[in-house]
């Protein structure tokens, strides 16, 4: 258990950044030190270099000067001399040579002349374990003898400080090792808290228990933007719940009645004997009974593969005109039943590709519907327009009913939503609610929209905008499909 903690540990998002961190932090700091210490050798080296050609010039100059035959070589040793006696704090020395790199004057701190290279140049060398910096200069001027003056100092002084710095350098080192782990834990930590919150929150979150959402610090970080994107998530998650779960408790309700009926007409039946033409009129209302369920059944699997996107669509070339067409001549016995006058208005090919059946079922029920909900003496006209412009099919079913209140409008396309109870049961009797649904559910598959609009005692207007296709009407699939309003 306490190893399966340890890897845990070792797994977390917070143990990762504190090694992250820590490793960044201790390359920056250790690579900045490293330059700094560079960076000062470079700058004491350089300043002894130009002390050094100071000092070599000033000795030539002086050779220059004092040099009056080889007798005067006594009052240039003395001058080199008192140079490098005011010069012997930073280890200087002096030496001057002739034409062959003889020695004629070398100051007396001045190392062991064997230690020297005849083909010297300015550098840097070591001598018995002490490291000098020597630059030297060629004396060439007319009157002269050739001379060679070699200035040098010792590195010790600048090698010390370098070692000091080193050594502060190595002790902010161990400090910042022993620091970055501790930074960069509590810094994850910080950074890490509003995950942690995210992943309380999401745990908690159950499918009955949607209300709960995730705090928004108002940073605007990626931090709340991922909580604002896990809340909206979350929304639809908790909108598509309550939603199946009012369309279950709709679904079992309505499930429910075909059923008692069908119990109800078997227990009846069942009662008493009867005679053979009884029992078929029983019989009749059972399959009746089983017809409805059926058809409630089938609409109900066709809402459900809309929901998962799995709804078989056949795409074929329709004459969408066609199928209305038949739609009209179907129902035009009902609508001069009911005392309805049922047209034809507009006239236009309306090729499209679909599923034939499926449009059919979309027609069908949009003039069944406009049939049902017009009382006697009023008119249905259904329009039917290919708006070229924008490669659009566009059917309207136009009634001149009593209309959809306000209130219930922007719920007609709702499952198992009915609307005006009085008004249903005045005009038509019966019907799932699930019609409009299945409409809307159709021409969303066909990358279409559908809209209702609808003005109390005038009338209504439904509105199906479909993609239109430049084909030949001659191909396109008009065959008709009766019987298949939702």
């Amino acid at each position: 258990m306490r190893f399966r903690r340890l890897k845990d540990v070792f797994r977390s998002l917070r143990f990762r950044l504190t090694v992250w961190n820590t490793a960044v932090v201790l390359l920056t700091v250790v690579g900045t030190l490293i330059g700094v210490r560079e960076a000062l050798r470079f700058a004491l080296r350089h300043e002894i270099d130009q002390l050094l050609q100071q000092d070599a010039l000033e000795v030539e100059l002086a050779v220059a000067d004092l040099y009056k035959s080889m007798d005067s070589l006594e009052a240039i040793k003395a001058e080199m001399s008192r140079k490098a006696a005011a010069h012997v704090e930073r280890g200087m020395f002096v030496e001057l040579l002739d034409r062959q790199d003889r020695v004629l004057w070398s100051s007396p701190n001045t190392p062991s002349e064997q230690k020297f290279k005849s083909d010297l140049v300015d550098g840097t060398m070591t001598i018995a374990g002490q490291r000098y910096r020597v630059v030297q200069t060629y004396l060439h001027k007319s009157g002269l003898p050739a001379f060679t003056v070699r200035v040098g100092s010792s590195l010790a002084s600048a090698d010390e400080d370098i070692a000091k710095v080193t050594q502060v350098m190595g002790i902010v080192s161990v400090l910042i090792v022993l620091l970055a782990p501790l930074g960069g834990f509590w810094l994850s930590g910080r950074a890490t808290h509003p995950l942690a919150q995210i992943i309380h929150t999401a745990d908690r979150l159950r499918p009955r228990r949607m209300e709960e959402r995730l705090p928004i610090r108002g940073t605007g970080d990626e931090l709340d933007q991922l909580s604002a994107t896990i809340n909206r998530f979350l929304d639809l998650i908790a909108d598509y719940l309550d939603r199946n779960r009012e369309f279950v408790a709709n679904a079992a309700h309505e499930l429910r009645s075909p059923l008692a009926a069908i119990q109800s007409s078997v227990e009846v039946t069942l009662n008493s004997d009867r005679s053979i033409d009884e029992y078929k009129d029983r019989l009749a209302d059972i399959v009746d009974e089983c017809s409805s369920l059926g058809s409630l059944v089938n609409q109900l699997l066709l809402l459900a593969e809309s929901d998962a996107d799995t709804m078989q669509i056949d795409s074929k070339a329709v004459s969408l005109d066609g199928l209305t067409r038949h739609s009209v001549d179907m129902f035009r016995g009902a609508a001069e039943e009911r005392g309805v006058e049922l047209t034809i208005g507009t006239y236009q090919t309306l090729p499209v590709r679909g599923d034939a059946q499926r449009l059919q079922q979309v027609v069908n029920n949009l003039i069944d519907n406009a049939v049902k909900f017009t009382p006697s003496g009023g008119t249905v006209t259904v329009d039917m327009i290919h708006d070229r412009d924008q490669q659009k099919a566009i059917l309207s079913v136009r009634d001149s009913g009593m209309g959809i209140s306000p209130p219930d409008l922007p719920h007609v396309f709702e499952r198992f939503y009915r609307g005006d109870k009085s008004r249903q049961r005045e005009m038509q009797p019966g019907g799932t609610g699930l019609g409009l649904a299945i409409c809307q559910s159709i021409v969303h598959a066909h990358g279409g929209k559908i809209e209702i609009q609808s003005t109390p005692g005038v009338g209504t207007v439904a509105i199906v905008r479909l993609p239109a296709t430049p084909q030949d009407a001659r191909t396109a699939q008009a065959a008709p499909f009766a019987g298949s309003s939702a």
